[in-house]
């Protein structure tokens, strides 16, 4: 029987975190994925920032045992959200 691979968005909160080890539980061979949409020149001083939002998200990975993967969107979203 095949595996299903899962991808979860993850944002280093609870919602993601609870998704993620629920879908591990049951079967799911699952990657943990954190999306950077902000560029750091921008977040000024952020009480949220990218970083630890990023590193909160690997943590949670790494408890999780599960792969752990960021992309950059940095631009898709400027250019694609913000039109």
């Amino acid at each position: 029987m095949r595996t299903l691979r899962v991808a979860v968005g993850m944002s280093g909160g609870v919602d993601s975190a609870v998704s993620a080890w629920l879908l591990r539980k049951r079967g799911f061979d699952v990657v943990g994925v954190h999306m950077n949409n902000w560029d750091h020149m921008e977040e000024g001083t952020s009480q949220c920032s990218r970083t630890r939002d990023e590193a909160d998200a690997r943590y949670i990975c790494d408890k999780l045992q599960i792969p752990f993967e960021t992309v950059n969107f940095v631009h898709e979203y400027w250019n694609e959200v913000f039109v």
